[in-house]
């Protein structure tokens, strides 16, 4: 048996140790942990899904056969591997069985296609690609044919009907192997940041830095081995992973149920037939929820704790969670580049409603300053700047944005404007920078930007976030195009032809002969973007 994964510790040395002495951080590591609870209850349900129940002493034999057949397909330990994979039980094995063979999975969303999953095989080097036949309607083999394309022979492996690709079944059913834990200081995995520029940048997070927050994130939502948790959005997202999320929820012993869908009739059902006691979601899913559970066929009657985060919830639908579904609020506040907030679950209703709570540790460090780097007082709103035992210090091989996000001491830059109550709770107030939260997903307006730009009739285009009562936001197209414009549906149509998740197409396309200029006679995209927001709060679509 051999280690792998070379360490790669990232914390300067001073924040390893003090992070270390103060216990925070320990050896386990994320497939070390799962097989410690297999090897404590190995009967006990792991996972739950309509087609079926899978035990802690099955995924966990599951996992060491996929390693040993990553690592027989010629992978080797440090290798990144892209994982695209649906709210399906396989997501689990692949994850830890990419981990035990000492690989790096690189955490793709279901809805990302041509465009982002390129950018992530290339921006991490992946050596494969883990995939699905179909979700949601779509292909996802010939999303793979496409990125091969345009990287070269990447291997492939498929859940389901695999056609000329590998056959990720026939890794699971393989003869299991077993290797040594990776080092707890090394990466474990890429995430995905929500991105205000361009496409998604690469979040690395060691398995000490991420058990860490497993274990505090159970103990302050209260699991055990007797708590059931449903995975309704994307488990690839670090909210449902680890706030508890699912990581958590194996952590506590407990169970994961999963749901492919959201939508009240999908994620209710899986309530009643798994008897899920926790779950998470974002604002519009809450709203949805509390609208449909008063009418509902399906028992609810097990579910205890509802968090909603992913974006800012308006107090107003938050105070309807309760009431609504019999449940307690919680709301969750964080990023996957580490912070994580989260009202405590025995806090006041007011605080349970109209803030976003409180760190995980003693050792979050927080500033909130104004656009000269200087702390505002508490109810000021401010730009949030954190440093923890938790939050990176640099992304991916990214040098430029780790410039512009991190300071001097080490301080992440979120891009948050918040503002902190006397009792140390935050409230979220926007962004700084320049990205629409369209019901949780973050959509980089200059991606969009360009990719209507490359349009043969488009002049110039700018992306802007309208208010939406159930979205919170959703995005408008102010375009300026040659005589005769293109139609806002073959707009839409270009732009999901380039290969980009379907959440980021406009919402809607406002045509203009010319933008407003800035005080100075110059067009600058920011301030033309609050411009544009500000006379065009509510526009007219001009779709058809």
């Amino acid at each position: 048996m051999r280690r792998t994964g070379a360490p790669r510790q990232i914390w300067p040395d001073e924040f390893a140790r003090r992070y270390l002495d103060a216990g925070h951080w320990t050896d386990e590591t994320l497939p070390g942990f799962f097989r410690a609870r297999a090897e404590a209850h190995p009967d006990r349900i792991a996972v739950a899904t309509a087609e079926g129940r899978h035990s802690y002493a099955e995924i966990d034999a599951r996992s060491d056969a996929v390693a040993a057949g990553l690592r027989a397909a010629g992978l080797e330990p440090g290798d990144r591997i892209v994982l695209q994979l649906p709210n399906i039980a396989e997501f689990f094995t692949a994850m830890f069985g990419a981990m035990r063979a000492g690989l790096i999975p690189v955490y793709a969303l279901p809805a990302h296609r041509r465009s982002e999953i390129v950018h992530f095989v290339q921006g991490s080097d992946a050596r494969a690609f883990i995939t699905c036949d179909r979700a949601v309607g779509y292909d996802h083999r010939v999303l793979a044919r496409e990125v091969r394309a345009e990287v070269g022979d990447l291997p492939v492996f498929v859940v389901g009907e695999a056609e000329e690709f590998g056959s990720f079944a026939a890794l699971e059913a393989g003869e299991p192997e077993r290797f040594d834990d990776p080092d707890p200081a090394s990466v474990a995995f890429l995430q995905l940041s929500g991105g205000s520029t361009g496409l998604s940048k690469l979040i690395p997070r060691t398995h000490r830095d991420y058990v860490y927050t497993l274990r505090e994130s159970a103990r302050i939502c209260e699991l055990s081995a007797d708590s059931v948790y449903l995975g309704t959005l994307p488990i690839a997202h670090n909210f449902p992973m680890s706030s508890p999320g699912t990581l958590g929820t194996f952590y506590a012993g407990g169970t994961v149920s999963l749901a492919l869908s959201p939508s009240p009739d999908a994620a209710f059902a899986a309530i009643e037939r798994d008897r899920v006691t926790i779950t998470g979601v974002v604002p519009p899913i809450a709203i949805l929820w509390s609208r449909a559970a008063p009418t509902t066929r399906f028992d609810l009657s097990s579910l205890e704790v509802l968090q909603v985060g992913g974006a800012r919830f308006a107090p107003e639908a938050a105070r309807q969670v309760e009431p609504a579904l019999g449940v307690t609020l919680q709301q969750v506040y964080g990023m996957a580049e580490g912070l994580v907030n989260y009202t405590r679950l025995d806090d006041p209703e007011e605080v349970r409603v109209n803030t976003q709570g409180r760190p995980i540790s003693a050792d979050d460090e927080l500033r909130i300053v104004d656009l000269h780097g200087e702390p505002v007082a508490d109810g000021e709103a401010g730009e949030l700047l954190t440093r923890g035992p938790y939050t990176i210090r640099r992304y991916h091989a990214d040098a430029d944005t780790n410039a512009r996000a991190f300071t001097a001491e080490g301080f992440y830059r979120t891009g948050d404007l918040v503002s902190r109550t006397p009792e140390g709770n935050l409230v979220v107030r926007g962004r700084v920078s320049d990205v629409i939260n369209r019901g949780g997903e973050k959509i980089p307006v200059e991606e969009v930007e360009n990719h209507l730009i490359g349009h043969a009739q488009v002049v110039d285009a700018v992306l802007v976030p309208i208010p939406d009562p159930l979205l919170g936001e959703r995005s408008c197209a102010v375009v300026i195009a040659d005589d005769p414009a293109p139609a806002a549906r073959e707009l839409r149509a270009w732009i999901r032809e380039r290969g980009v998740a379907g959440f980021k197409v406009p919402d809607q396309f406002v045509f203009v002969d010319a933008f407003p200029s800035t005080g100075v006679g110059k067009i600058d995209r920011r301030d033309l973007r609050a411009a544009l927001k500000r006379t065009l709060h509510d526009p007219e679509s001009s779709d058809e």
